[in-house]
């Protein structure tokens, strides 16, 4: 049955049951409605009850024309958009999508990011952010280098001294006897060498005794934890032989499939 244009001044409601959230008595929200639903939205072609509410392409022939939607991240020649939201959304559950996910600004995540669909994650950067192991109060935060080792480094350049000074926190970081260093004389050839490597700072030597000016990188494997084990027989991470939990990997199930 066809009616005209129907006006609800109050609420309205579809189904059984009591919305409370919209108030009673007095405190009615004029204009609010409850569906119970399970209610559809645009085509009618869903095969099956896939939710509350189901939201597709327009179908409407008034519509003749697709809107013009600035800033919009996909067009075509119909709706862009099943569904358009202006302003914030919050989704307080499982978001499932088999198809892509266009960002304009900034993707973040509390949790890992994680793929099942067969390719790896790219990331610009990976990074640890762990609490500082000797400031109270402090977190630490590095980006790390690609490597078989648990690895941390410092860099940088030595002019007229003969100490190359650590980060205060490697004492409770780092397994001294893991340090490496590597120098690179600046300006002229330069005997300069290691002479001890002491707690909190490396001692430099030049055999000619002339001032010291080389760039030097400092590397040293962290002691936070068991030692990383680069090659191991397995088929997917899950088959790691050491403490999983103490890694973040990207793209960890990448190569996992699962039916659905």
């Amino acid at each position: 049955m066809k009616v005209p244009d129907l006006y609800v001044g109050k609420r309205l409601f579809v189904g059984e049951g009591e919305p409370t959230a919209l108030g009673i008595g007095p405190k009615e929200i004029r204009g609010s409605a409850f569906l119970e639903g399970p209610t559809i939205t645009g085509d009618p072609g869903f095969p099956n009850v896939w939710a509350t509410v189901m939201i597709s392409g327009v179908n409407n022939s008034d519509l003749t024309e697709s809107p013009n939607i600035p800033g919009a991240l996909c067009t075509g020649t119909n709706n862009p958009y099943d569904l358009a939201v202006v302003g914030n959304t919050a989704l307080m559950g499982t978001v499932d999508t088999n198809q892509n996910v266009n960002v304009g600004g900034d993707l973040r995540a509390q949790g890992e990011v994680m793929s099942r669909c067969g390719g790896h994650i790219l990331s610009a950067k990976k990074n640890f952010d762990i609490p500082h192991p000797s400031k109270e109060g402090y977190r630490l935060r590095h980006t790390c280098p690609e490597a078989p080792y648990n690895d941390v480094y410092i860099r940088g350049k030595v002019k007229n001294t003969d100490e190359i000074e650590l980060p205060a926190y490697w004492k409770d970081f780092v397994d001294k006897s893991s340090i490496t260093v590597h120098l690179t004389p600046i300006g002229a050839p330069q005997s300069v060498y290691v002479k001890r490597i002491e707690e909190g700072r490396i001692v430099l030597q030049s055999s000619g005794g002339l001032p010291i000016h080389c760039f030097y990188q400092v590397f040293a494997e962290r002691k936070d934890g068991e030692k990383l084990i680069p090659e191991y027989e397995g088929t997917t991470p899950a088959d790691y032989p050491g403490n999983n939990d103490q890694y973040s990997i990207s793209g960890y199930h990448y190569d996992v499939k699962e039916d659905v």
